[in-house]
C-alpha cells in the first residue's frame, strides 16, 4: 500500500478550494483517503495555507511521499525543513 500526499480538489466551478490528504496512490485524485492534514485556498489574496505538522510529520515518517505541489506547499510552511531535520 504506498500512500501520497496530494491535493483533493473541492469547491465549485472556477472557484477552487484544495484538501492536503494522505491517500493511497491508486485512489483517484477527488476519491478516498486516509486522512486529512491541512487545506490551501488559493483564492483568497494573500492565498490561504494550514496544514497540521504533527499529522504531516507523522506521515512522512511513516513512508507516505508528497506529490511536487504538494511538496512545495509543505516547504512554505516549513513542514519538510523539519522531516529532514529530524531524518539526520
Amino acid at each position: 500500500m504506498a500512500l501520497k500526499i496530494r491535493l483533493k480538489r473541492m469547491g465549485m466551478k472556477k472557484a477552487p478550494f484544495y484538501r492536503l490528504v494522505v491517500s493511497e496512490s491508486t485512489s483517484p485524485r477527488d476519491g478516498r483517503f486516509v486522512e486529512e492534514i491541512g487545506y490551501y485556498n488559493p483564492t483568497k489574496s494573500p492565498a490561504i495555507l494550514s496544514v497540521d505538522e504533527e499529522k504531516a510529520l507523522k506521515w512522512l515518517s511513516s513512508g507516505a511521499t508528497p506529490t511536487d505541489t504538494a511538496k512545495n506547499l509543505l516547504t512554505q510552511v516549513g513542514v519538510m525543513k523539519k522531516y529532514d531535520e529530524a531524518k539526520k
